[in-house]
């Protein structure tokens, strides 16, 4: 029919042709409806999703911190606001000086905490104990009993800030305290690297894992285990590997958007240097492919740990990030430019919480897509903290809700 000439077969095409036209339509509509849908399922989660103008906003719930230093004395009162101010809670490192290593001492800092915190401000330190060749079973029972202690750090002696009286002999001087951290449920949050000079700064994890962690989950497979601001792929293999919900994972802005070139471009950078220190580009791939693919293996710890400027610039300077007031936008640019949004407040807000067995926070925030410039420095009686990214324009904001 459509060989066909004449005026009537030009009626014949135009009758087909209207025909074919009605068909494509109708299938573009099915096709809408389907992608409406599919968008619809990826945001389920999220009680607002909105793109007003240019401007992109994401409601979550209020996350956590699972990784924090904030000092003592001055430095505390200084830093802590930036923390409370985004995170609902916090799982507080207890390196200071004299290091937290017992319940009293643990009590006795969260009340300084406490004090230190914004009159209006419900954020909720939660403790830790710093683990030594010398803690006993009995202290393990005792911070339990508080209350207000959640896990145990280890801290490898003289691998980080103030870790000259971490564990020098893990199976051979700790195993009764890990042993009753296990009838205690509460988790080792451990900084996972070697400290033996022989051994490459870069490849410290990686031999960290080999030569602690995986015997020590052969060994005690029923103790939680957090690896504390994972840095490399053998991390991430190693927590894939091990049972869901009995090894976990933090991780941190940096790790996330930074590699070890950033230590160098323009000269030494002395306020990009943290530990474990930052890795090739192969690494901080894997790590973003990691969290943003929805695994509650992996959650929220920024590791931000202030230190004055005077200290980061100077002959030997202090290793830490200072990336409280920034870390909720880098992560949620991390997960943007991954096509992941929907998964950030997983990360952010549940996989911490569900790992703890806590319940998950109530309230909630706004990320909005709003460009803002960090502050060059934040100035204080006792001297100036240079923050993550200062002077640099970030592409989301925070706001409570």
């Amino acid at each position: 029919m459509f060989g066909e000439k004449g005026s009537h077969g030009t009626n014949i095409n135009k009758c087909c042709i209207l025909n074919l036209l009605l068909f494509c339509m109708d299938k573009c509509r099915m096709f809408g409806e389907m992608v409406l849908r599919f968008s619809s399922k990826r945001f389920e989660n999220h009680k607002r999703f909105n793109c007003k103008g240019t401007r992109m906003e994401l409601s979550i719930t209020q996350p956590d911190d699972w990784h924090l230093h904030l000092r003592d004395g001055d430095l505390l009162e200084g830093v802590i606001p930036h923390s409370a101010k985004h995170f609902g809670r916090a799982i507080v490192m207890p390196n200071l000086k004299p290091p937290i290593t017992t319940t009293a001492a643990a009590l006795a800092y969260r009340e300084s905490i406490l004090k230190a915190l914004p009159k209006d401000s419900s954020f909720t330190p939660l403790m830790t104990l710093y683990l030594t060749d010398m803690t006993s079973p009995d202290e393990i029972k005792r911070a339990k009993k508080s209350g207000a202690v959640y896990g145990v750090k280890l801290y490898p002696a003289g691998a980080t800030t103030n870790s000259q009286d971490g564990v020098t002999d893990l199976f051979g001087k700790c195993f009764p305290v890990l042993e009753e951290m296990v009838e205690q449920d509460l988790p080792l949050l451990v900084h996972g690297e070697v400290t033996d000079p022989n051994v490459d700064i870069f490849d410290r994890e990686k031999v960290y894992i080999e030569t602690i962690l995986e015997p020590l989950v052969q060994k005690l497979p029923q103790l939680k285990i957090v690896m504390e601001h994972i840095t490399t792929m053998d991390a991430v293999k190693f927590v894939m590997s091990c049972k869901e919900g009995s090894v976990g994972a933090t991780v941190t802005p940096q790790h996330l958007i930074l590699n070890r070139n950033a230590l160098f471009q323009g000269g030494l950078q002395p306020h990009n240097y943290c530990l474990p220190v930052l890795k090739r580009e192969i690494h901080r791939q894997a790590i973003v492919s990691a969290v943003t693919s929805g695994s509650k293996r992996f959650f929220l710890g920024t590791d931000s740990a202030p230190h004055e400027k005077r200290k980061k610039e100077c002959a030997c300077g202090c290793a830490g990030i200072f990336n409280a007031p920034v870390a909720l936008s880098v992560y949620a640019k991390v997960f943007e430019e991954a096509g992941a949004l929907d998964k950030l407040e997983a990360f952010t807000s549940f996989n911490g919480s569900d790992f703890y067995g806590l319940p998950r926070n109530k309230s909630k925030l706004t990320l909005k897509k709003a460009p803002w410039k960090v502050p060059e420095l934040l100035s204080f009686p006792f001297g100036d903290i240079v923050p993550m990214f200062a002077g640099e324009t970030l592409e989301w904001d925070v706001s409570l809700n």
